[in-house]
């Protein structure tokens, strides 16, 4: 008899030929799925102690996010949006911002439309220092962020891909940055759409090696614009082409060589994905936002990435240098279903604190997002039905987390909605070009709960949002959220916390791994429960959130800490203390931390 697994597999190698939506050499465009939303239940009633407050004018974040020209989307490349990030640049301990760019087409690029950095005044507000400190690049399509200290000199550096040309900037230690992307080795023939990037320590030698997937070979000149082809409709309404029907292309490896310098081992690595056999490269798919982490428990970072309309990917480390990608096999590639989805973004956490990552990764409208969760061995299981999440498919969704938003020690789900097609609302009434956020609250034993009311009135606001990043702005105890808005400013939402839950941050810093403790895991074990979580470098959608790992732990004040650092090591830290921040250094045990501000003292 076969296995639910050989199953899905082999409806899934034959969805190419089951499927007429599938078939490469036709155009075709997002959101092809027809998923009915399940009847909501009854509501717990039980009360929700965090609410969100869009504090981004009052915060000083005035510059929009341009990316294409407003209400107008010919091309797909103008519908995708970019990360976001948190970033202590200057180690202040307090969390700074940054903001990415695209271009319009028919109107002039305002002059604030370039990649942004705000620092952190301490008080709620933020000063633009982007002219300072070398970042303000204009003029491009740039797409996703990672963030990290490729050369362990204590100062993290920044990636963004591009459509185009992806750019390395240094951190140099004063404030400023400077491009190094030529000097590294990272310059690349021919135009590239950068899309997902991670920094990785794939080899464990304690030094970030980074990871970069494509979204997909675009050439305005050849792609129909909108309206001229007409395979490319939504719901009989005129869109632009694609993914579907353009070329797929490889992702990419880079080895940190430390000396500054990066060899693409691509292809000697196996995540070009070329067949041993035949020597033939596979297609990749779409991949968008990429994930790096150890999903097995092995000691070994893997790697994730969410594809849109194709299977997503899982590469799973081999300890030799070498990926075997193993999507399919993990229950990670496709819904239960044996479907491929639109996947746009990835949330990463442990939301029924058994101390093993699982993966939430959102879709498009008329389909569910997807909750996989994990056994420990690095197998998944849809449960997205059983979870409850099957209630919501009325948006786009873009950036996404499991975080625990109230503390009380059992991890949300949130993430970012908004259309990618403004030419057709006026025609398809019931899909809005903005929407609002949505936020599912832990009820425990494995179940979730949509709140549309009570989680406070920026909720309720509605935008076309894609980049997500997720952190203490503010440095009181509890998680916000940075969001990338389509042609506005992006929104700030402060968290503001009621009750008493308790809660506990842990900043890693590497001394034999890399000094960013990327790829570094945390179980946080507290009142019967064993929350995982990991230091990752992108998440959410092509974005960054802060470094600092946050576990709310509910009416317990102490937590053991149990630490699997990159290399591979093992360390406990017993009985800390929660509503504090620790630092844990690399085999030396807490070595600071700090008590925050009251939620009370604004």
């Amino acid at each position: 008899m076969m296995t639910r697994r050989e199953i899905l597999s082999l409806s899934a190698l034959a969805l190419p030929a089951l499927i007429p939506r599938a078939r490469a050499q036709q155009y075709g465009s997002m959101g092809t799925q027809r998923v009915k939303a399940l009847p909501r239940g009854k509501p717990s009633g039980l009360p929700f102690h965090a609410g969100f407050v869009n504090v981004a004018a009052q915060a000083g974040l005035h510059s929009p996010i341009v990316s294409g020209d407003e209400g107008k989307v010919d091309y797909i490349l103008e519908s995708l949006g970019s990360g976001v990030a948190f970033i202590d640049y200057d180690n202040d301990g307090w969390q700074d911002i940054l903001t990415l760019t695209g271009q319009r087409r028919f109107t002039p690029n305002p002059p604030d439309a370039t990649i942004r950095l705000y620092h952190n005044n301490r008080d709620g507000t933020f000063k633009d220092v982007t002219a300072r400190s070398g970042l303000g690049r204009g003029g491009i399509w740039a797409e996703g962020i990672t963030i990290g200290d490729y050369d362990n000199d204590g100062f993290d550096d920044i990636f963004i891909t591009c459509y185009g040309q992806n750019i390395l900037f240094h951190n140099n230690g004063n404030g400023t940055f400077t491009d190094v992307t030529e000097k590294a080795g990272l310059l690349h023939s021919g135009v590239r759409f950068g899309a997902g990037c991670t920094w990785v320590d794939y080899d464990r030698d304690g030094r970030l090696d980074l990871f970069v997937s494509h979204y997909l070979v675009f050439d305005s000149d050849k792609v129909p614009i909108r309206g001229k082809n007409p395979d490319c409709t939504w719901k009989g309404v005129p869109v632009y082409c694609g993914p579907l029907g353009l070329q797929q292309e490889q992702c990419r490896l880079y080895h940190n060589d430390g000396n500054g310098k990066f060899t693409d081992v691509s292809d000697q690595s196996g995540i070009s994905l070329i067949d041993p056999t035949t020597g033939r490269k596979r297609k990749p798919g779409f991949g968008l936002t990429a994930v790096a982490t150890d999903f097995d428990g092995d000691g070994w970072p893997d790697i994730y990435v969410a594809c849109d309309t194709t299977p997503s990917l899982l590469f799973r480390n081999n300890h030799d240098g070498t990926f075997t990608e193993c999507g399919l096999d993990n229950g990670v590639a496709v819904n239960q279903d044996g479907r491929e989805q639109e996947g746009m973004g990835l949330g990463l956490g442990d939301y029924d604190t058994d101390g093993y990552l699982d993966i939430f990764k959102t879709h498009f409208s008329d389909d569910t997002n997807v909750l996989y969760h994990n056994n420990g061995k690095g197998y998944f299981q849809d449960v997205t039905i059983k979870a409850g999440l099957g209630v919501e498919t009325r948006f786009v969704g873009w950036g996404a987390a499991i975080e625990d938003f109230d503390n009380d020690g059992l991890p949300d789900l949130f993430y970012t909605t908004g259309m990618v097609y403004p030419d057709a609302v006026d025609k398809v009434p019931d899909s809005p070009w903005k929407t609002p956020d949505v936020l599912f609250r832990n009820l425990g034993g494995g179940k979730f709960e949509e709140l549309l009311d009570q989680a406070g009135p920026a909720m309720a606001e509605v935008h076309s949002s894609r980049g997500a990043a997720f952190g203490d702005f503010d440095n009181d105890g509890d998680m916000d959220v940075l969001i990338m808005n389509i042609n506005e400013p992006p929104s700030l939402l402060r968290n503001d916390v009621s009750g008493d839950s308790h809660w506990l941050k842990v900043q890693l810093v590497g001394v034999t791994s890399n000094r960013s403790a990327i790829g570094a895991q945390v179980v946080a074990v507290y009142g019967g429960r064993r929350q995982a979580k990991a230091v990752l470098a992108q998440s959410s959608y092509l974005s960054v959130n802060d470094r600092r790992l946050h576990f709310g732990l509910g009416a317990e004040t102490k937590a053991d800490l149990e630490i699997l650092w990159p290399n591979g090591q093992r360390e406990k830290v017993a009985n800390v203390t929660g509503d504090r921040l620790v630092v844990v250094r690399e085999g030396s045990g807490i070595v600071g931390s700090q008590s925050f501000a009251s939620r009370t003292a604004r």
